[in-house]
């Protein structure tokens, strides 16, 4: 930016005052990728050509239409034709979307017009091109995550990702090199490994039997179940040979493949092999993995033998998306009307599991975990979370199919991911279902900047 270009425009005042909107505007949007997953799902790499366009829109704009400023069309040529250009999630367009509505309105032409709920954040007074450059060269060097719109969280979990990258790092350095020089004793300890996770991996489960039990139901909700059993069954019966193979391999029966050298290795680091997770996805240990599969078999023994539970786990089944489209099919034909008329209703329960009984539409749904907030049992709604509380429990919340209605007031449309990762696979999206919960003392668009969101397993 030239002084010839800063003055350029007719309506100076107001030109000014957007400008060094449109400055911070791109600056956030640059500097909240250090949030990791709670500033973008997709660290997208916005630059110049962007912030050069936008200034000419203003620009533009603003000489057109000195009178009465076309706020709309302005905020949608920003958030979403020009910044909106880069961005491939939905989720990342309300964030951007949320930033341009604060920060390009009528009230941006006021003086001290705040950036954020910080007092060291606001637009300065109209001045020249330096001026302005001194006044961003004078604010503090390291912006507290509140300049973003952000939870002190929000620092503490990037903060922790990256100690976390950093050490597995170290530890699978180490872990190569003790193998050069120890191999006996590496193999000893895969051994070991392989013969504690045998004696715990459940058998499978008899998909004939389950079939045939009840044969005359065919519906959505039973097909869903031998569809889970099946793909559950693939996973058990892949982990199983894996490690038959890998233990006739290390005591030297066969050829140790390049297939089971991998698998050897993430063994003996304590990571789950990449071949094993394919059935649903998951960043958790080893030592986590294992205990986590046999509750989900356990429930899916439990769904086929004895009935679905009244609350259900939906973390636990490998596509939840299925289950969740055949209870809206199941509503469908109990009620003799075409799915396409349904929607869901998520009533958020205050009651706990014992006192609850199965529902007549639908699935009350158990162990979701809230980031970026907590939920307040007293009044029902949103709030900020504590300091330190990266995740919240979620209250059991009832997945109900009703007919389609408007959005309500007040309420914050709230994404629902498989796990941390937000973006998933390109195999298989993490993203779910947006669930409607109340606001309570903020709107949406905080909460949209806070990056809340459900998940279904932290891990």
């Amino acid at each position: 930016m030239t002084d010839e270009l800063y003055n350029r425009a007719k309506e100076t005042h107001k030109y000014r005052r957007l400008f060094f909107s449109l400055c911070w505007t791109h600056a956030v949007a640059l500097e909240r990728r250090k949030f990791k997953m709670l500033g973008w799902n997709v660290g997208y790499d916005f630059n110049d050509s962007d912030f050069e366009i936008s200034e000419n829109i203003l620009q533009i704009y603003l000489d057109e239409n000195p009178n009465e400023i076309p706020w709309e069309a302005i905020r949608y040529l920003i958030s979403e034709a020009n910044y909106g250009g880069r961005i491939t999630e939905h989720p990342d367009n309300r964030v951007m979307r949320a930033y341009v509505a604060d920060f390009f309105c009528p009230a941006a032409l006021q003086p001290k017009f705040m950036l954020s709920t910080l007092p060291t954040y606001m637009i300065p007074e109209d001045g020249s091109l330096n001026s302005y450059r001194n006044y961003a060269r004078d604010l503090p060097l390291s912006e507290p995550p509140e300049a973003f719109g952000q939870h002190a969280n929000a620092e503490i979990s990037s903060s922790l990702q990256d100690t976390d990258t950093m050490l597995v790092t170290i530890l699978s350095m180490q872990g190569g090199a003790s193998a050069g020089g120890s191999g006996g004793s590496r193999a000893d300890a895969v051994m070991a490994t392989c013969e504690g996770l045998r004696e715990r991996l459940p058998e499978n489960i008899d998909w004939e039997e389950v079939r045939e039990r009840n044969d005359s139901d065919q519906s959505p909700l039973k097909v869903c179940l031998l569809q889970e059993i099946e793909r559950y069954n693939g996973l058990l019966t892949a982990v199983r040979t894996s490690l038959q193979e890998l233990v006739k391999g290390i005591q030297g029966f066969v050829v140790i493949s390049k297939d089971q050298e991998e698998v050897l290795g993430s063994l003996y680091e304590g990571k789950v092999p990449a071949s094993w997770l394919f059935a649903f996805p998951s960043i958790k240990s080893l030592s986590s993995w294992m205990p986590d599969l046999v509750e989900r078999i356990e429930q899916l023994n439990s769904w086929a033998f004895q009935g679905i539970a009244k609350v259900f786990w939906l973390g636990g089944i490998t596509y939840p998306t299925s289950f969740l489209t055949a209870l809206m099919q199941a509503s469908a034909r109990r009620n003799m009307v075409s799915v396409d008329t349904l929607s869901w209703d998520f009533p958020v329960m205050s009651s706990d599991e014992s006192s609850l009984a199965a529902p007549k539409e639908g699935a009350y749904v158990k162990n979701m975990i809230l980031e970026g907030a907590r939920w307040d049992p007293t009044g029902g709604h949103l709030t900020d979370a504590e300091t330190m509380q990266l995740f919240a429990p979620m209250p059991i919340v009832h997945f109900k199919p009703v007919t389609k209605k408007k959005a309500s007031e007040g309420t914050y449309q709230c994404p629902l991911y498989l796990y941390p990762i937000r973006t998933g696979s390109r195999e298989r999206p993490s993203f779910m279902i947006w669930l409607d919960l109340k606001a309570g003392a903020n709107d949406a668009n905080f909460w949209t900047k806070r990056g809340t969101a459900l998940l279904l397993s932290i891990g």
